[in-house]
């Protein structure tokens, strides 16, 4: 196992020096690939820097085994699972943490942000840690305030844990972790996904469930 030296970020946003960051980094890291792995500390790292900036109390710990959990859904022991991919890594998350004896209400702000991480419009007006795990993967993946940090603090967290070909690279992973499962994207970005990348996929209508339920009117 191979780990990555991150003393070239901002202090502020640094990985927390515990017990149990450290062994949520050796979980996650022997669980996935240098994809998610990498994906997952820059989550954190952005959202933290993110924290700073708004002037939000977040609990380090919780924010970043949230962080780093929060794809772990998407691997192949979960393509089967018949369940969204974001239930599935917030599970995983939660047996680590009750496993660790970590009091319930953390593990319910760390099952909170991993289960609304691709739920926009919501985690913002939630706890820190929750509000926080989204702005980091909105920031990784989909751009959105790209220029609230400082060039050169993105360019150390993007050294120290590089996005080589990142676009596709993801695509590729969400493809591949909810197509076996299609219908747990029904009513959410992961639909966009399929309709991209799976021949033949045919995303769920709210309006003709609703049309098409038992009810007379």
């Amino acid at each position: 196992m191979t780990m990555t030296d991150d003393s070239s970020v901002p202090a502020g946003a640094r990985v927390p020096d515990s017990k149990l960051a450290r062994e949520a980094t050796e979980f996650v890291r022997d669980s996935t690939d240098d994809l998610i792995y990498h994906h997952s500390r820059r989550v954190y790292l952005f959202g933290a820097l993110q924290g700073l900036n708004r002037d939000l109390g977040f609990d380090p710990e919780l924010l970043y085994v949230a962080a780093m959990f929060h794809d772990l859904g998407l691997g192949e022991p979960f393509h089967g699972s018949g369940r969204r991919f974001e239930v599935d890594s917030a599970d995983e998350a939660r047996r680590f943490l009750q496993a660790r004896q970590v009091p319930e209400d953390s593990i319910r702000r760390v099952w909170t942000a991993i289960a609304l991480h691709t739920t926009p419009g919501i985690p913002e007006f939630m706890e820190p840690e929750v509000a926080l795990v989204t702005a980091g993967v909105e920031y990784d993946v989909l751009g959105i305030g790209y220029h609230d940090l400082d060039e050169a603090d993105r360019a150390a967290i993007v050294a120290a844990h590089p996005r080589p070909d990142f676009k596709r690279r993801i695509l590729e992973a969400f493809t591949d972790g909810v197509r076996s499962k299609p219908e747990t994207t029904f009513g959410n970005v992961k639909a966009d996904v399929l309709a991209h990348y799976v021949p033949g996929f045919e995303r769920g209508d709210f309006v003709r469930v609703i049309l098409d339920s038992p009810w007379a009117e």
